[in-house]
């Protein structure tokens, strides 16, 4: 049991103009134990941000990595995220109705119970996360979506 010494649960978090120092030394600061990256691909243009850098910044401050692309939002559905409040809520059902599939509900489950005794911080580009997929899972862990079946 965590003992109420390390915090528990499932955040999001989002490295849009952020250096991936700063980054990491927020996340280790906050208590994150695993970062969880949720993009379809674990690459960015932004320096130290993509899959075997940011697992090596991250091992350096304690934390762990996993990449679960079974989460990504696809390339067709991201504008929507982007868009007016009727394309987001439009986005948001349509990347919703991925999450009943057998690998996504997996991979939120194991998601949520590795929140229950640990930090896990869900991993995406986008700053606002209104504006991110991660705010659908988000919602999905909470409201226990992945236990649904």
């Amino acid at each position: 049991m965590n003992g109420g010494t390390r915090p528990v649960g499932v955040v999001g978090v989002g490295y849009q103009q952020r250096a991936v120092e700063e980054f990491v030394s927020d996340l280790a600061r906050m208590g994150v134990a695993v970062v969880v990256d949720v993009r379809l691909t674990p690459i960015s243009r932004r320096p130290g941000f993509s899959k075997t850098g940011l697992a090596r910044a991250l091992a350096g401050a304690g934390i762990g990595y996993e990449h679960r692309p079974e989460l990504g939002n696809p390339k067709v559905n991201r504008a929507g995220f982007a868009g007016s409040a009727e394309e987001l809520a439009a986005a948001r059902a349509v990347y919703r109705g991925l999450l009943d599939g057998e690998k996504s509900s997996r991979a939120l489950t194991e998601i949520a119970e590795l929140g229950e005794r640990q930090l896990v911080a869900l991993l995406c580009y986008e700053a606002d996360q209104r504006r991110c997929h991660r705010d659908v899972l988000l919602e999905a862990i909470a409201a226990g979506h992945h236990r649904r079946g």
